[in-house]
């Protein structure tokens, strides 16, 4: 009789962790930068893209590897707070300024406020800054940290309403950063205009779905353009209907005569009047 091996629980979770473990998500970066990141033994790997380059601690690990003396990483704190990331954001851009170095202003406020595809940009302006290297497909990119890649490929039913695209596309970290009411209200402006465009897209892509119905101008039927023959025989009607037209407008006043009947008016004698 056979009798199966007896395993502890131990054995068992050992085994299923080895058999069941996940790859590592996609970052969304190219094979180079992926290999280049990897060559610089940063303390930790990456795994969020956008939760852990937001306080800018990896990509002040990643600039301490070229300028030794002016990162200090111990003036850095990899904390997950709004002015922890204010902080080490602050003492990185001070110095960008100071070794004139460019790094777009949206691409550094998408990447502290977690927006889709803003850190995958930023590492990979990084990239061309410290190797000298370009990478094919990021010059000339548009830069859209919005969720409308995400929404398009969503079923209609289960795409975003106006309200909830504000949600997703305006961070409450963007807020607490920037205060200031009338900007905050260009922004919400700006993101139901994209949420407007995007629904307006949809209709005309998918008329029967949102009942659309035809125009006049569109249920008119459209004549082909006669040629140049038709157009000398057009103007000789046009003109012989404008002459019939001419020679008819006489006749008609002519026909068309008014009757007038006098009326007789008596008037009263003035001294009738005065006598009374």
């Amino acid at each position: 009789m056979y009798l199966p091996a007896i395993r502890s629980p131990f054995q068992e979770k050992e085994e299923q962790t080895m058999a069941y473990a996940q790859p590592p998500k996609k970052t969304g970066l190219p094979r180079e930068v992926l290999k280049w990141l990897q060559s610089l033994d940063l303390s930790f790997s990456p795994k969020n893209m956008r939760r852990d380059f937001s306080n800018g601690y990896l990509v002040a690990e990643m600039f301490s590897w070229y300028y030794h003396e002016d990162f200090p990483m111990h003036s850095y704190n990899n904390g997950t707070s709004l002015p922890t990331k204010q902080g080490n954001w602050a003492q990185i851009e001070r110095f960008l300024v100071k070794q004139n170095i460019h790094l777009q202003k949206e691409v550094l406020d998408g990447t502290i406020h977690c927006k889709p595809g803003a850190a995958e940009l930023l590492v990979q302006e990084i990239y061309t800054i410290l190797t000298n290297r370009r990478i094919k497909g990021i010059q000339g990119r548009e830069i859209d940290f919005t969720d409308r890649d995400y929404q398009d490929q969503l079923p209609m039913l289960a795409r975003a309403t106006a309200s909830k695209a504000i949600k997703n596309n305006l961070r409450l970290t963007e807020v607490i950063a920037e205060p200031n009411i009338s900007t905050n209200q260009r922004k919400v402006q700006a993101i139901i205009h994209m949420h407007l465009e995007q629904r307006a897209a949809e209709r005309v892509q998918n008329p029967k779905r949102f009942n659309v119905k035809p125009t006049l101008g569109e249920l008119a039927v459209r004549l082909p353009p006669s040629s140049h023959h038709g157009d000398d025989s057009s103007d000789n009607n046009a003109s012989v209907q404008s002459g019939t037209a001419k020679s008819c407008e006489p006749s008609i006043r002519s026909k068309a005569s008014v009757h007038f009947k006098e009326i007789e008016v008596r008037q009263t004698d003035r001294r009738s009047l005065i006598a009374i």
